[in-house]
């Protein structure tokens, strides 16, 4: 299923991945795909309902109870994972395509990013080649203890619509080498690149009812998250819709983990070079239109420095270029979708009415008649009461916020419900790490910004439980048996 010229909407999914096969749905029930640049139909596609989502978990949990995948070795199963990254490779380009013409970020940033999604199925290939699955102890008696990693089983994994693939590649790659069989219900608004993913494990040739892919919307997904036949769910999404799906996993004590919201904090200590920050807070203060969980959207600068960075900061989101997500020029697209340029204008009145003041932005960018698109935005005068301060906005608006000292710095960085990542910025490392304990984030950068899949995501308080990436990452989809040998 190739993705073709930005003109041309792509073939339309006809069928649900299940069991090995492509299945045509149970019932006719379709979802649609707008375009963010010119908010067309772009293509409809079917939906899964509770029947195709009781096909896919029943394969699902045939082959975990029954099947062969649990039951490899871990370099049989990281064989298969490395034929899944090759296949991924040739298919770089394609879901480059599919992300831009469906969430509308820059084509020039998602060629950078979708490496990332075979890096994943390579490393955790390497990584299940080498962990203790099976570490032999010593008792006090003299006796023997094996501590036992085992797959937890059967694993659904639910994805949002602004990164698609990298999200779900986090989940399978590690599920997978784990020896865990999965059901995934990608985002309806993007399903595309779920797609090529099931198509590079068909030809990797893991066995049938490993890989399962049934997109739908939130009905059918909850009916997934409540079935006695998953195991663990996975999810990564916004807090309200993670606080419901561990509310519904407590009930029967499956497991979960959970990748939420941000709020996150950049912190410029008065030692920081801000010319060498600079570049850093361009790329992630508004990443993908601001539509990134770990987007730095509060910038924290000491008072006697504020208009020294703001008159650096706002010349250069003013030369920011807008427009068309798949021009190599263009640096920020639309929104995805209507419901979030809604959602931001919302902030954005909230600001304004709270006493925050704008410094540039705001509005609909001047020559762009439609589509979800907004200017980059900048508050300052932004206190801890105000909304835009507290809240998650999703989108291209960040604010500029004054502090004391160092520890009215930390104390306004940690004053949220959310805690997933962050920056700190001085001249001396040692003190930048000494301030980046102190915040309570799930990741920091010093002088930097950096995410790498090889190494644990994740965040505290609101933010989420349990971790992607590194080998805490691998640990989400294991269980834990201790065999006593008398």
């Amino acid at each position: 299923m190739n993705v073709v010229a930005r003109d041309v909407a792509p073939k339309a999914p006809d069928r649900f991945f299940i069991n090995g096969e492509w299945v045509a749905p149970k019932s006719g029930k379709t979802l649609d795909v707008v375009s963010p640049v010119t908010e067309e139909l772009l293509f409809s596609y079917p939906e899964a309902s509770e029947a195709d989502m009781e096909a896919a978990v029943a394969a699902a949990r045939e082959a975990f109870d029954n099947g062969p995948w649990p039951r490899m070795s871990s370099a049989e199963r990281a064989g298969y994972l490395r034929k899944v990254a090759s296949l991924l490779e040739e298919r770089l380009d394609d879901i480059a395509g599919a992300w831009t013409l469906q969430v509308g970020a820059p084509i020039m940033l998602t060629k950078k990013l979708v490496g990332q999604n075979p890096t994943l199925f390579n490393y955790y290939a390497d990584l299940a080649e080498t962990y203790p699955f099976v570490d032999e102890r010593s008792r006090d008696d003299g006796g023997k203890v094996r501590v036992v990693k085992e797959p937890v089983g059967v694993c659904a994994a639910i994805t949002p619509w602004n990164a698609p693939l990298v999200l779900l590649s986090y989940k399978v790659s590690a599920a997978l080498a784990a020896g865990c069989t999965m059901v995934a219900k990608p985002s309806p608004e993007t399903p595309l690149e779920a797609y090529i993913l099931a198509e590079c494990i068909e030809k990797a040739g893991i066995p049938k009812g490993v890989f399962n892919l049934v997109p739908a919307g939130r009905e059918s997904g909850d009916y997934l998250v409540r079935h006695k036949g998953i195991d663990k769910v996975a999810f990564t999404g916004s807090t309200a819709a993670g606080k419901h799906i561990a509310a519904v996993c407590s009930e029967r004590l499956a497991r979960v983990s959970l990748e939420l919201g941000g709020k996150s904090a950049a912190v410029l200590l008065d030692d920081a070079d801000f010319a060498k920050a600079l570049p850093w807070l361009m790329i992630y203060s508004m990443p993908i239109t601001g539509q990134v969980c770990f987007s730095l959207t509060r910038i924290l600068v000491p008072e006697r420095r504020k208009q020294e960075f703001l008159d650096m900061f706002l010349g250069a989101v003013s030369q920011i270029k807008v427009g068309d997500p798949f021009s190599p020029e263009t640096q920020m697209g639309p929104l995805t979708m209507e419901r979030q340029l809604r959602r931001v204008e919302g902030y954005i009145q909230a600001g304004r009415q709270e006493g925050a003041r704008i410094a540039c932005g705001g509005g609909r960018p001047a020559g762009i008649d439609r589509g979800y698109f907004i200017e980059p935005t900048v508050f300052t005068d932004v206190e801890p009461h105000m909304k835009i301060f507290q809240e998650e906005i999703f989108g291209p608006v960040v604010s500029v916020i004054t502090y004391k000292d160092e520890d009215d710095a930390v104390r306004k960085a940690n004053d949220t419900v959310y805690g997933l990542s962050g920056a700190v910025f001085s001249a001396d490392v040692e003190r930048g790490y000494r301030v980046a304990r102190r915040m309570r984030t799930g990741s920091v950068t010093v002088n930097a910004m950096i995410v790498d899949p090889k190494h644990p995501f994740g965040g505290y308080k609101q933010s989420g439980m349990g971790r992607e990436g590194g080998p805490e990452g691998l640990e989400n989809y294991i269980e834990t048996k201790t065999i006593h040998l008398a």
